[in-house]
């Protein structure tokens, strides 16, 4: 890993909204008890959305700025280098193989080990992105590479048009074409038959049938690649706005016009496409991206203001260290079900009952106790790595 600071607004900005996707991550996989989380912060069961269905989407999104921001300060000729190319394919296989270590825990039962996860797509998404955002990429006067943004948005249209096609006209064996349902759709058959159902996420299941699909499965990957490459296109705007201020306000107001045209015909089409996380719809992909893409653009205009600044310190905190307050998560949560207390009468103490029990002594509302547990892992977490922001310390892998 290495280490690197922000320092301009612009950065600032992409930090606290990788910070706002941790967060919410944070307060969906922490609460008290699965059967108190607040509906907000629970998934849509299959079709539709809820707050919590836009965190991982808004994290591929932080994903795509980065390499947007990354790309013009490689230099001509550097863009098919080898080296370059060995980092990304080092990056990659770190995030997969971090992904598994993660589902292994905390029994290492590799006979019911999950394949498919969170780190996994964002590893996937990250190295075919940047092949989209990189290879294209044209040297400009002064020899760094600029965004050639007409390729990236015509692969983001393929990636989109591509996926809804191979769900509408490809025959699912036992089920036919045209299937949007949790065991019929193509990308559910896909990861049964390349993964296997021991392998696949153990909630992904499917009424009166068991384990059917895994909403981080593999062909699914492509169209949250979508994600990804407009946060490169954002990025890339955002920082020609930042080049001077003539045009700063125009390119600004389109970037927010482009974000809610995305969510208006993500959202348009859902009678003709369904909205839907679990198989990443095209339409999702649309309005899940311009959800993050309004989001980036109203925390690039708050902190301007240094009051917001402020009080966005801890979103900057975890934004700063991403993957790693996000592996501590997953560590958290992976030992909160462990039982630390065998009880007569009563179920088991675990960590998570024993958080739980605590705050509903602070409140009688099971939600809010709940809630209050998800808050403090998020405390936690944020205290944790809060040293290493002071210190100008964000580990990349």
């Amino acid at each position: 890993m290495d280490s690197a600071k922000a320092s301009s607004g612009r950065i600032v900005a992409l930090d606290v909204l990788r910070g706002l996707a941790v967060a919410g991550m944070i307060l969906v996989t922490s609460p008290g008890s699965w059967d108190r989380a607040y509906a907000p912060l629970k998934h849509a069961a299959w079709r539709g959305w809820t707050p919590a269905d836009l965190v991982f989407p808004t994290f591929l999104f932080c994903v795509g700025m980065a390499i947007g921001l990354s790309v013009p300060r490689l230099r001509a000729g550097e863009g098919a280098s080898a080296a370059l190319w060995l980092k990304i394919a080092r990056r990659t296989a770190l995030l997969i193989a971090l992904g598994l270590a993660l589902n292994a825990l905390p029994s290492f039962d590799l006979a019911h080990l999950r394949i498919p996860g969170i780190l996994q797509r964002i590893g996937l998404c990250y190295a075919l992105a940047s092949a989209i955002c990189i290879l294209p990429a044209r040297a400009q006067a002064g020899g760094a590479l600029r965004l050639n943004l007409g390729v990236v948005v015509l692969a983001a249209l393929a990636l989109l048009v591509g996926y809804w096609a191979l769900l509408t006209f490809t025959p699912v064996p036992g089920f036919g074409p045209d299937r949007w349902d949790s065991q019929g759709a193509l990308p559910a058959f896909i990861d049964r038959a390349v993964f296997t159902i021991p392998h696949l996420w153990p909630y992904g299941t499917t009424e009166g049938v068991g384990v059917t699909y895994d909403p981080e499965g593999l062909l699914s990957t492509l169209p949250a690649t979508v994600n990804v490459l407009l946060g490169a296109v954002a990025a890339a705007f955002l920082a020609r706005a930042g080049e001077g201020r003539e045009g700063q306000g125009r390119i600004v107001a389109a970037l927010l016009g482009l974000g809610a045209a995305l969510i208006v015909v993500g959202l348009a089409l859902d009678p003709i496409v369904p909205v839907n996380k679990r198989i990443w719809t095209p339409s999702f992909a649309l309005f899940s991206s311009g959800a993050s893409l309004v989001a980036l653009i109203g925390l690039h205009l708050v902190l301007k203001a240094r009051a917001a600044r402020r009080a966005a310190w801890p979103l900057k905190v975890l934004g700063g260290n991403a993957i790693l307050a996000f592996v501590a998560s997953q560590v958290l949560g992976a030992c909160a079900g462990l039982t630390v207390q065998h009880r007569t009468g009563a179920p088991d103490l675990t960590p998570q009952g024993f958080g739980f029990e605590t705050a509903q002594r602070l409140t009688a509302d099971p939600y809010l106790a709940s809630f209050l547990c998800a808050l403090a892992i998020l405390a936690l977490i944020i205290a944790a790595i809060a040293p290493l922001d002071r210190r100008g310390i964000h580990l990349r892998l």
